[in-house]
């Protein structure tokens, strides 16, 4: 999930609670019981982080665990995706589960014992959590598959930078997976431990990641007169994009503009050729959104008048909102409540202001994104990491909607290898 700085979000029945302990949270004790390799995978996850679209190595140890399992994954969907069906060979309903990938280019400040081994990448928002999550959930219904219907484990490549889920659609998951339900959890920092999120409609804000190019012309920088400086117009530029939102957006409506990333210049007295911004765009509304970059653009266009410089904006991926199904919020709801009680299910939190292409999914098909509190600095913090306590809720969640959607087939249950390690 892409975040944006962290907002307050207060709830009446906010409690932290510890997992385990509390006896209002139910897990399911056949994944309790794997709550220890779920925990290792997920570590070895965080030791060996890989970017967006180069997940080789975690693509590869999860196809392998669910050959260990015994499905028959495919491989290579969208660059490096992963997808597998637990099929009760009954008519039903597809459902399909979804876990993401990949890491973020920074550091790892969390000093574990598992911190990243590779510098300048990290598991910073939880992504090995999510992938560990949905393996326990593989390896349980492997054993013990549903009554009916077919489950579809979908491990989704490139969340991060938003183009992961079409790059697999474009790839033909749905054609070669078809599904009529979708559903995902993300870990939630600004929720307590114990608690579950899950509203009805626009749950996740749409973006678009932009960026955009400044050239001018370099020169020695006591004599800035002779040269067109790039990083003067840049500096122009993130400051009249940082004021869009309240000068043009109508206050009655969600939307949002950050500038993450201003690059120019490599010495103290030479003016640089060229420089570049990036950031992105959040709404609600699509049309928010368009509005918003139309705006960008008008901006773009004033300062290279004003400054002489060229100046060219481009977009480098677009996901729409993250909007929640009636039926396919109730129905995770139903499963949170039943995992973590009634009163731990928060329905009425407003939107969050972070993105997720997983909104592809739900235009796809019907379903739900919901949120699972954890204790931890926020996500895309140096400092964040996942808590392994909630691995076992998160997969007895989706185990549990899937028992509750399409039943448990207990004579067919079957022994499974342990996974290589």
């Amino acid at each position: 999930m892409d975040l944006e700085p962290p907002l307050s979000y207060g709830h009446g029945i906010c409690r932290p609670r510890g997992f385990a302990k509390d006896p209002l949270v139910k897990t399911v004790p056949a994944i309790e019981a794997l709550h220890p390799e779920m925990t290792e995978w997920r570590r070895d996850f965080h030791r060996h982080p890989e970017l967006s679209f180069e997940e080789t190595r975690t693509a590869g140890l999860v196809a392998q665990r669910l050959r260990d399992f015994g499905l028959d994954p495919v491989e290579g969907i969208g660059k490096t995706g992963v997808a597998a069906v637990i099929d009760s060979g009954k008519p039903g309903p597809s459902l399909a589960l979804r876990a993401d990938m990949d890491a973020l280019p920074m550091d790892d400040r969390g000093g574990k014992d598992w911190h990243s081994h590779t510098a300048g990448v990290a598991h910073t928002c939880g992504h090995d959590g999510h992938t560990a999550a949905l393996l326990g959930v593989a390896r349980h219904l492997a054993a013990h598959p549903p009554a009916s219907g077919r489950v579809v484990l979908i491990f989704q490549p490139a969340e991060e930078n938003g183009l992961g889920a079409r790059a697999m659609i474009d790839d033909g998951l749905l054609d070669r997976f078809p599904f009529d339900e979708v559903y995902a959890f993300h870990n939630m920092p600004l929720l307590a431990p114990g608690q579950a999120g899950v509203r009805t409609g626009p749950t996740l804000n749409g973006y678009i990641v932009w960026e955009i190019a400044v050239e001018g012309v370099g020169g020695h920088g006591a004599a800035f007169f002779k040269a067109t400086d790039p990083l003067q117009a840049a500096a122009r530029l993130a400051a009249e994009i940082s004021s869009i939102v309240g000068r043009y957006l109508d206050p009655a409506e969600s939307g949002l503009i950050t500038v993450c990333s201003l690059q120019a210049g490599h010495s103290h007295n030479v003016i640089p050729a060229h420089a570049t911004l990036s950031g992105t765009m959040r709404a609600l509304k699509p049309e928010v959104m368009e509005l918003l970059y139309q705006r960008l653009e008008t901006a773009c266009r004033g300062v290279a008048e004003l400054t002489g410089c060229t100046i060219a904006c481009k977009r480098l991926a677009e996901v729409p909102p993250c909007v929640n199904a009636p039926e396919g919020a109730d129905r995770a709801a139903a499963a949170c409540a039943e995992v973590l009680g009634e009163g731990a299910v928060i329905r009425d939190h407003p939107p969050f202001p972070f993105t997720d292409d997983f909104a592809l999914f739900l235009e796809a098909a019907p379903g739900a994104y919901l949120f699972l509190g954890q204790e931890s600095a926020m996500c895309h913090n140096p400092a964040y990491d996942f808590d392994d306590a909630l691995l076992p809720v998160a997969a007895s969640i989706f185990t549990t909607l899937v028992r509750q959607r399409l039943g448990y087939a207990g004579t067919h249950a079957r022994s499974v290898a342990p996974p290589s390690t």
